[in-house]
């Protein structure tokens, strides 16, 4: 079979392949479909190598339809590039060591998103924009009616138009902050309209509904949760997903020296930040279902400070999500801080 490596990038990616007789061919093609369907359409069936990124998926698909193997590789393991020189670096050389890296089989996959959840992660991108454009458009009218002396009264991004509205404004001020204004209900009516699709999402799913039972977990958490680990099974347990979302602590330790340090932010930085806010909205409320995790919290407070505290409890909510995934269960607070009664299973392992 033959092997080829491919460094695919956004306009142009390199190839390297070695035929069944070891004969090494080079080629520099733009990264488009039919250029794909051109280049390795004739070729018979071989396997192929590539990094996973923004272009990966599609790209995998469309060679896989051309009846090749394709294996997605995960970039940072180290042992793929084990054959390129660190001083030098080029597009045909990366070709080449995934050229090498296939041949030895010196590459870890990476995993590939199911179709469905990839819809909910592009679903979840569109809302993201369009809320933090809806944000920036508010700080400029904000920052408008201040420089006037004029307050907005606080509430929902929704109806900050409304709110607007109620102040005596300056025919001036009002014209210029006109094209602004004008933007802000198409936005509104966008982000309805995301949030309608999502509650779709909620409402087909029972995994979603079950997740939603933990205290500070909204529906747009829970389905990014969801669509973030895309199957229970890839995690040998909670501290995996942890790492796997950087809410771990960065270690540099050797010998008797240990160092740890912030947390590693590696993984998805939306399902991060969301984990994040969830643990901020137990810390303030007064849910009763929190009130164990509450306390928990606040105990690290005391000796850690509250943004640490918050941290190492976003850290334990996502262990809680996990297990709750895993053993098909509902929230039980009883069980959220490491109590159970005898015999049960723990929520958090």
């Amino acid at each position: 079979m033959e092997q080829i490596g491919i460094d695919v990038h956004k306009n142009e990616s390199q190839i390297c392949l070695q035929t069944e007789q070891g004969e090494i061919l080079e080629q520099r093609i733009h990264t488009r479909r039919d250029r794909c369907a051109a280049v390795l359409g004739p070729r018979p069936r071989a396997r192929l190598l590539i990094e996973a990124s923004t272009e990966s998926e599609w790209v995998a698909r469309c060679l896989e339809e051309l009846g090749h193997e394709v294996i997605v590789a995960d970039p940072n393991f180290a042992p793929m590039y084990a054959t390129r020189s660190r001083r030098v670096k080029t597009d045909r050389r990366d070709a080449q060591a995934l050229l090498d890296a296939c041949v030895r089989g010196s590459y870890r996959r990476a995993h590939r998103t199911s179709e469905a959840q990839r819809q909910v992660r592009a679903l979840l991108t569109v809302r993201e924009n369009l809320v933090r454009t809806r944000a920036r458009q508010i700080q400029v009218l904000r920052a408008l009616t201040r420089r006037e002396g004029l307050r907005v009264r606080s509430g929902e991004a929704a109806s900050f138009e409304r709110r607007l509205g109620e102040l005596d404004l300056p025919e001036c001020l009002r014209a210029v902050m006109g094209p602004v204004l004008a933007t802000l209900e198409p936005i509104n009516q966008q982000v309805e309209a995301a949030e309608r699709a999502i509650q779709q999402v909620v409402q087909g799913n029972a995994l979603v509904r079950r997740l939603r039972t933990a205290p500070g977990v909204g529906p747009i958490t829970a389905v990014a949760f969801v669509a973030a680990l895309d199957g229970v099974e890839r995690f040998a347990g909670p501290h995996q997903v942890e790492c796997y979302l950087g809410l771990v602590p960065r270690e540099k330790s050797s010998g008797e020296r240990q160092h740890k340090g912030a947390i590693t932010k590696a993984g998805n930085p939306r399902m991060r930040w969301l984990m994040v806010e969830a643990a901020w909205r137990v810390l303030i409320s007064r849910d009763a279902s929190g009130e164990e995790l509450r306390r928990w919290a606040q105990r690290i407070a005391v000796r850690r400070g509250r943004r640490i505290a918050v941290v190492a409890l976003a850290r334990r909510l996502t262990g809680i999500l996990y297990a709750m995934w895993r053993d098909g269960t509902d929230y039980d607070p009883r069980r959220s801080c490491g109590r159970a009664t005898p015999g049960a299973t723990m929520a958090v392992a």
